[in-house]
């Protein structure tokens, strides 16, 4: 007897994360809360239909995508399978399973990746903001010292340019300025490790150099508009990373033309153009 075919399906999962919510390819697709901690679970069809890629690879910003694979014995030709996959940049691939389990994504969700530097500039080359070779060589290496160092001059010596040279090379790039990638790639990790059942404000402070939790909250309220107590109750790093990308925009951390690639995918409308002129100066 052979088995019915399953076909591909699309979910919605966001907090508090206890259930799949069933969403429709098309135009709902495009109008999800980007950026709030929402995942999409897309559990495949034996062929993959080609609405759901093309709708998936232009998803807003800040939105994870989970596939789940079909049965392999349903699968003609594997290759055009994962080409379909692969067009939507997935945070994760799985086997097939009858039902996922909410209690399953909750846990792949809040793992990290494990070279978050490279996976972040991967995420911002896939949002169209870093496509140079070298600048995106530069952005890991940046995101790879905000675990090490807390100053802009120590990320300088870190990169082997003066601070002056440093600042004035994120400005020709059109980019926010390096005390921001520096400190934003500290809350980044912090945001991900609130997640880790058990984990306190104040202990994630100290283990990331901050002298309190008061501090730790002004910094990534400052940069992020996020508080810790919002970043601990949802899951994942994308949506961070998109939170922070919004901040820039709409404080003028973008240069015009880097600000134009964003305007495609920004979930929540056009970005303000409001200038800090200060902040726009070499670091």
């Amino acid at each position: 007897m052979t088995r019915p075919s399953r076909p591909d399906q699309l979910y919605l999962f966001r907090p508090p994360y206890r259930m799949f919510v069933p969403v429709s390819v098309g135009r709902s697709l495009l109008r999800l809360p980007a950026a709030d901690g929402s995942a999409l679970l897309w559990c495949m069809g034996s062929e993959g239909e080609e609405a759901f890629p093309s709708c998936l690879r232009n998803r807003p910003g800040g939105i994870p995508l989970i596939v789940v694979l079909p049965r392999s014995d349903e699968v003609s030709r594997p290759q055009d399978l994962f080409g379909l996959v692969d067009q939507c940049r997935p945070h994760s691939l799985l086997p097939y399973h009858d039902t996922p389990d909410p209690l399953d994504i909750r846990t792949l969700l809040a793992s990290p990746p494990p070279d978050l530097p490279a996976t972040v500039v991967e995420y911002l080359s896939w949002r169209g903001l870093v496509l140079d070779t070298d600048l995106r060589r530069t952005l890991r290496r940046v995101l790879e010292l905000s675990d090490q160092v807390q100053t802009v001059s120590g990320l300088a010596r870190g990169l082997y340019m003066s601070r002056r040279a440093l600042g004035r090379r994120f400005l020709r790039e059109g980019l926010p300025v390096p005390s921001h990638w520096l400190h934003f790639g500290r809350v980044l990790r912090v945001a991900l490790d609130l997640q880790r059942p058990g984990s306190t404000l104040m202990a994630v402070a100290y283990e990331h150099g901050y002298p309190d939790g008061f501090s730790l909250s002004n910094q990534m309220k400052r940069l992020t508009g996020l508080r810790p107590s919002e970043a601990a109750i949802r899951l994942g790093w994308e949506w961070v990373v998109e939170r922070w990308i919004q901040q820039e925009a709409d404080e003028g951390g973008f240069g015009a033309e880097r600000l134009a690639r964003l305007q495609s995918r920004l979930p929540v409308g056009p970005p303000r153009t409001k200038r800090r002129y200060s902040e726009r100066q070499p670091a």
